[in-house]
């Protein structure tokens, strides 16, 4: 395709499909270098292995220093280290820090209030009476003491914020309608029918690991996968199929240069598509423009094919990209050189990048059961603006589109069906999680169902603005967005008895449902994935537990066991070497696989084990 079909009718004008963008800097200096492969249980692996730490998304990535050591061995008597690897953001605290006491979550949530001023002099009305403004006052002292009363009893007595809580409400705009957040509870109908169910052993053993290969400079390893048979992981230029029980290798394609994007989403038969770099790295300067766009068949260990595209303003070279998705029988890849998408079966381009005089480029792209396109357009920094644009997945005209409010210059798709879209709206986020308002948007109109405001105080999902499709630990399914909330004090008051929950947002109303997961005392509840109705979500242990993995039922929110990991420090140390912040978690089966996504130079003298991937299981 040269270039897609106007945008449908009764939509904000956007320019034609394509386009281009000013073009990226070089990224920071990349490495080269060995591969490790598996390992046998360690009895006393030592501390976690140290990873790279995470800048604020949104800005340039920059080799930094380890950060030390890994988890605490022992009852922390000062606060507790972050976890040892992955990206780590700065500010917001690392998980396991405590964190400031938040309100209540949960609860059902009234619309955003109106705004009423209160009457003033002049216009024919006089200032209200000493007398009445002694009542007025009176009444709004009892309902803050009985409002008090309330938070009170539901936080367990901790102390909160003096400010009022933001985002639990939400604010419904466009379509409304709905039932206001009221369909959950035992009754609703929801959750209940995913496929992982616990065994009659819950007790999980370390299955194995695969220690950090060996690299001079920072380098990028995101990408993992489940099938049947193999858990498959990137390598060093190279794509890596373990078995998923005893992790030996089950087949290596090895790779032009190292693989620099990764889709999440499969087809149904296991293929998946990738980018990498057309040449290996080399010193002094590590680094390679990401151009290859290639489709793995994760069965058989095979690149069915590779291509590359010119265009935009990438002009006679090859466009350069930053991450791929799939979506149907469509491979679409974007970046700042503009968007391109091809047939899944043999890789023909099904559009490229085309320069025009608006500005506008597809950034990427959102994908699973649609193909969202998140669009930047505007000639200056300061005139750009962003659309998001829903598209016929083989011809890659916009069925609808939406325009992002004045201030949002990224965009992430969080979920193409149904619509919802994260950004950090003017920038007022301040911790780096790149989400202050979650959009659900009506994926065939393009109208705006819901804004929902979610406070970064508050709540603890993340995305990294400048990826459409990077969003960590937010999940939509059941007409429901589900979120967890930062920690806070849990119900002894103790040090160390941080806490959290899960909640859910009704996607019509924007109401917070009255229904929430609560993660107990000590633990951190993080969502990974749907499951049918079901949420699988990961429980951050405590210093001296093994972390869990439980099935949450999407309607009534009552989570089931279904794993948990040794307690022994040995194995627990790594477990938790990876940090939640840059790693990547899987669970299928009675198996969960923990890996990483960046690996740092080893430290000059450093005998610390370091590890690409660590899996537990029960039942083997």
């Amino acid at each position: 395709m040269t270039q897609p079909p106007p945008p449908p009718p009764n939509q904000p004008p956007d320019p034609p499909q394509g386009g281009f963008g000013a073009p990226t800097p070089p990224p920071p200096q990349q490495p080269e270098p060995g591969y490790g492969y598996p390992q046998p249980p360690q009895s006393a692996p030592g501390y976690g292995y140290p990873q790279q730490p995470e800048p604020g998304y949104g800005y340039p990535q920059q080799p930094q220093p380890d950060p030390g050591q890994g988890y605490p061995q022992q009852p922390p008597t000062q606060p507790q280290q972050p976890y040892g690897g992955g990206y780590q953001q700065p500010a917001q605290p690392p998980y396991g820090y405590p964190a400031p006491q938040q309100p209540p979550y949960g609860g059902y949530q009234q619309p955003a209030p109106t705004t009423v001023q209160a009457p003033v002099a002049g216009g024919g009305r006089g200032k209200l009476s000493a007398q009445l403004q002694i009542v007025i006052a009176a009444v709004v002292a009892v309902v803050l003491i009985v409002g008090a009363g309330i938070w009170y009893a539901n936080s367990g007595g901790g102390e909160g914020k003096d400010d009022e809580a933001k985002g639990t409400g939400g604010t419904s705009q466009g379509t409304g309608g709905g039932d206001g957040g009221k369909t959950g509870g035992a009754n609703s109908g929801l959750g209940g029918d995913g496929k992982e169910k616990a065994s009659a052993n819950t007790s999980a053993k370390l299955a194995f690991s695969v220690p950090a290969p060996t690299v001079p400079d920072v380098t990028d390893f995101s990408g993992s996968w489940l099938t049947d048979k193999a858990y498959v992981k990137t390598g060093l230029n190279s794509v890596v199929g373990y078995d998923r029980d005893k992790g030996t290798v089950l087949w290596t394609l090895p790779l032009t240069g190292q693989v620099c994007g990764a889709s999440r989403h499969k087809t149904a038969d296991n293929k998946v598509p990738i980018l990498f770099e057309a040449k290996k790295r080399v010193a002094p300067r590590y680094f390679q423009q990401c151009t290859e766009v290639g489709m793995v068949d994760l069965v058989t260990g095979k690149l069915l094919w590779s291509t590359s595209v010119t265009g935009g303003t990438a002009g006679d070279q090859k466009v350069r990209f930053s991450e791929v998705s799939l979506s149907g029988k469509t491979v679409a890849a974007g970046g700042t050189d503009g968007g391109a998408a091809f047939d899944v079966a043999n890789g023909n381009p099904r559009w490229k990048p085309q320069a025009n005089d608006q500005g506008c480029y597809d950034l990427g792209y959102g994908g699973g059961e649609g193909l969202v396109a998140v669009r930047k357009c505007g000639s200056s920094y300061d005139s750009q603006y962003v659309m998001v644009q829903n598209l016929d997945p083989v011809s890659g005209a916009p069925i609808s589109q939406y325009k992002m409010p004045t201030g949002v210059k990224y965009a992430s798709v969080v979920s193409t069906k149904p619509l919802v879209v994260a950004a950090d709206v003017g920038e007022t986020a301040g911790d780096g999680s790149g989400i202050s308002d979650f959009f659900s948007i009506d994926e065939k109109t393009g109208k705006l169902k819901a804004k929902i405001t979610a406070d970064a105080d508050q709540y603890a999902g993340r995305c990294r603005s400048t990826k459409v499709e990077s969003c960590q630990y937010v999940l939509v399914g059941n007409g429901r967005l589900y979120v967890p909330t930062e920690e806070h004090e849990g119900s002894t008051g103790e040090y160390g008895d941080e806490t959290n929950e899960i909640i859910a947002f009704d996607l019509t109303t924007g109401r917070t449902v009255p229904e929430k997961a609560d993660a107990g005392d000590k633990y951190n509840l993080v969502p990974l994935r749907m499951d049918g109705g079901d949420l699988i979500a990961y429980k951050e242990p405590p210093y001296d537990k093994g972390g869990r993995i439980v099935s949450i039922n999407g309607g009534t929110m009552k989570e089931t066991l279904l794993l948990e990991n040794p307690g022994e420090r040995s194995i627990r140390e790594m477990e938790t070497s990876f940090s939640l912040n840059g790693a990547e978690l899987l669970y299928g089966e009675g198996r969960l696989f923990i890996a990483g996504t960046l690996v740092s130079k080893a430290r000059s003298g450093s005998t610390d084990k370091r590890y690409l991937v660590v899996s537990y299981g029960v039942g083997h």
